[in-house]
């Protein structure tokens, strides 16, 4: 019998040195308009906390429950994309709002220091569209890191505009998916 529960134990003592983390997913939308682009570019930002129920707020919220009562002591970005909401008019796919390359950033609220979140090459169709998540936490100032974890940023989308959105009279919905994850 000791010789059965002797590789169950090994697992147990692996799997108990693995740092605590918590995922899940956080939305927020962006609208971008036709009469918003300036010099050929879109860029829209909006507070992480805004969107209704605030799920950033719960994700940190639920992090710290996970992580026993303990603010995380890094956050990442496992997956993120990018969708064409149901909401937008006068475009139909991404690509009739933005080309080249595509990217979102964190930008902190009491610093104004921005940090790279992800990028696309020329997003296509609805979506989502996988963007290739860049954010490194550990790049993030120890100040940043306080903040961010109080959601006091700013997600910001920029690229460049589609040759004729600008004329449209269009507002596209953004909408961002973020994958976070949360460690001890």
């Amino acid at each position: 019998m000791s010789s059965r529960l002797a590789p169950l134990l090994v697992l147990l003592v692996a799997c108990s040195s693995d740092p605590l983390q918590y995922s899940a997913p956080v939305g927020i939308e962006l609208k971008a308009k036709s009469s918003d682009v300036s010099t050929s570019v879109i860029s829209e930002q909006k507070a992480i906390t805004t969107e209704s129920g605030n799920p950033y707020g719960a994700f940190v919220s639920a992090a710290m429950t996970k992580l026993g009562g303990k603010a995380p002591g890094s956050l990442a970005i496992s997956d993120l994309s990018l969708t064409l909401g149901a909401q937008s008019t006068g475009v139909t796919a991404l690509e009739e709002v933005t080309t080249g390359d595509v990217d979102v950033a964190f930008l902190v609220d009491t610093s104004n220091n921005t940090y790279d979140a992800g990028h696309v090459m020329d997003p296509t169709g609805v979506g989502p569209v996988a963007m290739d998540p860049t954010f490194d936490w550990s790049a993030v100032s120890a100040g940043d890191q306080a903040s961010m974890l109080q959601g006091s940023f700013k997600v910001v989308l920029r690229g460049a505009s589609a040759a004729s959105f600008s004329g449209k009279g269009a507002e596209a919905s953004l909408q961002l998916t973020f994958t976070f994850a949360a460690f001890e």
